[in-house]
Protein backbone atom coordinates (compact mmCIF):
# COMPACT_ATOMS: atom_id res chain seq x y z
CA UNK A 1 0.00 0.00 0.00
CA UNK A 2 2.62 2.66 0.53
CA UNK A 3 4.16 2.15 -2.54
CA UNK A 4 0.96 2.73 -4.36
CA UNK A 5 0.82 6.23 -2.35
CA UNK A 6 4.46 6.87 -2.85
CA UNK A 7 3.62 6.73 -7.06
CA UNK A 8 0.92 9.01 -6.26
CA UNK A 9 2.45 11.44 -4.43
CA UNK A 10 5.35 10.93 -7.27
CA UNK A 11 2.86 11.66 -9.91
CA UNK A 12 1.33 14.53 -8.54
CA UNK A 13 4.40 16.65 -8.23
CA UNK A 14 3.88 19.65 -10.12
CA UNK A 15 7.61 18.64 -12.30
CA UNK A 16 5.55 15.40 -13.56
CA UNK A 17 2.66 17.55 -14.28
CA UNK A 18 4.32 20.03 -16.52
CA UNK A 19 6.59 17.41 -18.29
CA UNK A 20 3.70 15.63 -19.37
CA UNK A 21 2.05 18.74 -20.80
CA UNK A 22 5.09 19.61 -22.18
CA UNK A 23 5.32 16.15 -23.78
CA UNK A 24 1.59 16.26 -25.40
CA UNK A 25 1.91 20.00 -26.47
CA UNK A 26 5.68 19.04 -28.13
CA UNK A 27 3.73 15.84 -29.77
CA UNK A 28 1.21 18.32 -31.09
CA UNK A 29 3.65 20.33 -32.15
CA UNK A 30 5.82 18.38 -34.09
CA UNK A 31 2.46 16.89 -35.79
CA UNK A 32 1.88 20.47 -37.34
CA UNK A 33 5.53 21.11 -37.95
CA UNK A 34 6.00 17.42 -40.02
CA UNK A 35 2.78 18.45 -41.89
CA UNK A 36 4.49 21.99 -42.63
CA UNK A 37 7.24 19.92 -44.37
CA UNK A 38 5.39 16.93 -45.62
CA UNK A 39 2.57 19.31 -47.31
CA UNK A 40 4.12 22.42 -47.87
CA UNK A 41 8.11 23.10 -47.84
CA UNK A 42 8.40 19.42 -49.65
CA UNK A 43 6.15 19.57 -52.37
CA UNK A 44 7.66 23.16 -53.27
CA UNK A 45 11.32 21.36 -53.03
CA UNK A 46 10.10 19.09 -55.30
CA UNK A 47 8.68 21.13 -57.95
CA UNK A 48 12.04 22.94 -58.07
CA UNK A 49 14.28 19.27 -58.62
CA UNK A 50 11.33 17.88 -60.81
CA UNK A 51 10.15 14.96 -59.12
CA UNK A 52 8.63 13.86 -55.37
CA UNK A 53 10.90 14.69 -52.92
CA UNK A 54 9.89 11.60 -50.99
CA UNK A 55 10.51 9.53 -53.58
CA UNK A 56 14.82 10.69 -54.20
CA UNK A 57 16.61 7.58 -54.45
CA UNK A 58 20.05 6.16 -55.93
CA UNK A 59 21.32 2.60 -56.47
CA UNK A 60 24.97 1.75 -55.44
CA UNK A 61 25.43 -2.30 -56.24
CA UNK A 62 22.09 -3.04 -57.43
CA UNK A 63 20.79 -1.66 -53.44
CA UNK A 64 18.36 0.96 -54.06
CA UNK A 65 18.99 4.20 -51.09
CA UNK A 66 15.84 5.99 -50.57
CA UNK A 67 17.22 9.15 -49.13
CA UNK A 68 13.98 11.34 -49.63
CA UNK A 69 12.10 10.48 -46.48
CA UNK A 70 15.72 10.92 -44.79
CA UNK A 71 16.42 14.43 -45.37
CA UNK A 72 12.68 14.80 -45.28
CA UNK A 73 12.87 14.14 -41.31
CA UNK A 74 16.07 15.96 -41.02
CA UNK A 75 14.31 18.99 -42.17
CA UNK A 76 11.40 18.60 -39.65
CA UNK A 77 13.98 18.07 -37.07
CA UNK A 78 15.57 21.68 -37.83
CA UNK A 79 12.72 23.14 -37.83
CA UNK A 80 11.31 21.98 -34.65
CA UNK A 81 14.93 22.13 -33.07
CA UNK A 82 15.31 25.97 -34.26
CA UNK A 83 11.87 26.54 -32.70
CA UNK A 84 12.88 25.44 -29.29
CA UNK A 85 15.65 26.85 -29.39
CA UNK A 86 13.69 30.54 -29.75
CA UNK A 87 11.14 29.58 -27.11
CA UNK A 88 14.39 28.96 -24.72
CA UNK A 89 15.73 32.01 -25.96
CA UNK A 90 12.85 34.20 -25.06
CA UNK A 91 12.29 32.27 -22.15
CA UNK A 92 15.90 33.67 -20.81
CA UNK A 93 15.42 36.95 -22.04
CA UNK A 94 12.58 36.73 -19.12
CA UNK A 95 14.30 35.04 -16.71
CA UNK A 96 16.78 37.85 -17.23
CA UNK A 97 14.72 40.70 -17.10
CA UNK A 98 13.02 39.49 -13.66
CA UNK A 99 16.40 39.13 -12.20
CA UNK A 100 17.44 41.94 -12.95
CA UNK A 101 14.60 44.33 -11.67
CA UNK A 102 15.52 45.27 -8.42
CA UNK A 103 14.06 44.22 -5.26
CA UNK A 104 12.12 46.23 -3.05
CA UNK A 105 14.23 47.14 0.21
CA UNK A 106 13.78 45.23 2.98
CA UNK A 107 11.04 46.19 5.85
CA UNK A 108 13.40 47.50 8.77
CA UNK A 109 12.96 45.19 11.89
CA UNK A 110 11.29 45.51 15.24
CA UNK A 111 14.79 46.79 16.47
CA UNK A 112 15.88 49.45 13.19
CA UNK A 113 12.31 50.85 14.04
CA UNK A 114 12.71 51.17 17.98
CA UNK A 115 16.19 52.70 17.45
CA UNK A 116 15.13 55.32 14.65
CA UNK A 117 12.01 56.73 16.97
CA UNK A 118 14.63 56.63 19.72
CA UNK A 119 17.12 59.12 17.29
CA UNK A 120 14.01 60.77 16.17
CA UNK A 121 13.13 61.65 19.86
CA UNK A 122 16.69 62.63 21.18
CA UNK A 123 16.75 64.93 17.58
CA UNK A 124 13.28 67.03 19.63
CA UNK A 125 15.16 67.28 22.63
Amino acid sequence: MGFIKEFKEFAMQGNVMDMAVGVIIGGAFGKIVTSIVDDILMPLIGTLIGKDFADLSCVINGATVKYGNFVQNVVDFLIIAFCIFLIVKAINKVSKKKEAAPEAPAEPSNEEKLLGEIRDLLKKQ
